[in-house]
């Protein structure tokens, strides 16, 4: 028998320094501003090995969040898994997730594959 496993959370607006009310147009502009700050290329050539490291990874998690902020379909969805506690997911064998927030767990045995037609039962041991 398989596990769910957590989803572990990251807030896409703290990390471009954005209030969840702010608009696409906003969250642009702060998007810009971070992702040239940390851009790899800007990094001084003499900097520590682990600060530039750090930059990366920086950059990354800063277009991370413009990717699914800045697209209103995916900040949509975003804005609505964020106000479940906790999520849990289950890879399928097709590649696609199995997902059920802790709320729809207490209601729900069954859980489709979000890519294939395979649907899988969820047994609640107590």
């Amino acid at each position: 028998m398989m596990a769910f496993e957590q989803i572990p959370k990251k807030d896409w607006y703290s990390i471009l320094g954005a209030d969840p009310s702010a608009s696409v147009s906003d969250l642009k502009q702060k998007y810009q501003k971070l992702i040239l700050m940390y851009h790899p290329d800007k990094q001084s050539a003499d900097a520590p090995a682990g600060s530039v490291e750090e930059c990366i990874q920086k950059f990354i998690e800063i277009d991370q969040a413009w990717k699914i902020l800045g697209n209103e379909e995916t900040k949509k969805e975003y804005d609505l898994q964020r106000h479940d506690d906790h999520s849990f997911s289950l890879t399928c064998r097709c590649g696609g997730k199995y997902s059920v927030s802790k709320d729809e767990a207490e209601e729900v045995t069954l859980i489709s594959c979000d890519t294939c037609s395979l649907i899988i039962e969820l047994l609640h041991y107590r």
